[in-house]
């Protein structure tokens, strides 16, 4: 018996298209905004602008939960694996980019499908800044780019047909190169906001794209690629190592899950009285 991911309808489709827009504008306005335009003059207060951006991405996960339809089995599991996730990522307390949270959304996006995937990954990320006192501007960057990183599990090729060791080879890679996307996303959230700290790689209002361009590489490079590296191997590892098992327990959760059977109910027999 196959496992089939959690189907999303056409308004949740689009409600993911139009977070996703939103969030790509809020992540890359430095290469977009001319150096004339008002945000970059009022480049500081951007990262309480963008903090508005949490409550669409809630409203968004809320509408995608509701639209497609998804029965107590499958919300409970939502709620098991986005607390199990949380409870992951203090575990390396992101010590030398030690998040072993990062596999099990790589997994569970696989077997569950990219809309499942986008709103666990965005409600984990969620739930553990709530758990770690994370709460911030940078909240609902973290929660728009973990909810890519489930997602692009779940838009993998070959969902059913694909097992063994080909499936954990491609998840493991893809695990890999993500977890550097996911660092490289993230540092637009902090970067434009530099200032004078470091004028050799800190955003400049006036320079042209191609310069800030450069001065963003250098600042990913200086900053965050042993971390990222750090996230990528632990990823690859323990995607290899626990991946075999986590994948048969996802799926024989899903398959007795039965989320997409519809829930019928038989007509009650007449009851016979006594004459």
């Amino acid at each position: 018996m196959t496992t089939k991911a959690i189907r999303l309808g056409p308004r949740s489709v689009a409600a993911l298209t139009l977070v996703s827009a939103v969030g790509a504008a809020a992540f890359g306005w430095p290469f977009l905004a001319p150096p004339t335009s008002q945000l970059s003059a009022h480049a500081q207060d951007a990262p309480w602008l963008f903090a508005g951006l949490l409550g669409l991405l809630v409203a968004v996960v809320a509408a995608t939960i509701a639209e497609s339809g998804l029965g107590p089995k499958a919300v409970a599991m939502l709620g098991v694996l986005a607390a199990t996730g949380a409870a992951l990522r203090p575990l390396g307390a992101g010590t030398a980019g030690i998040e072993p949270m990062f596999f099990l959304m790589v997994l569970s996006g696989r077997v569950l499908g990219p809309g499942f995937g986008f709103t666990l990954g965005s409600l984990t990320m969620f739930a553990s800044a709530l758990l770690t006192g994370g709460v911030g501007p940078w909240m609902p960057f973290q929660m728009l780019a973990m909810g890519w990183f489930t997602m692009g599990a779940g838009l993998l090729p070959g969902p059913e047909r694909l097992r063994g060791r080909g499936e954990l080879a491609l998840l493991a890679a893809y695990g890999f190169l993500a977890a550097f996307a996911y660092g490289t996303i993230m540092n637009l959230a902090g970067w434009p906001f530099m200032g004078a700290l470091s004028s050799g790689i800190a955003f400049d209002p006036q320079a042209a794209v191609p310069a800030n361009l450069a001065r963003f590489l250098a600042y990913c490079a200086a900053t965050s690629l042993g971390w990222d590296l750090g996230r990528a191997v632990v990823t690859v590892v323990l995607t290899l190592t626990l991946g075999p098992a986590v994948l048969k327990a996802l799926r024989r959760a899903t398959r007795r899950a039965a989320f997409e059977t519809a829930v019928t109910f038989e007509p009650r027999p007449p009851v016979k009285h006594p004459t």
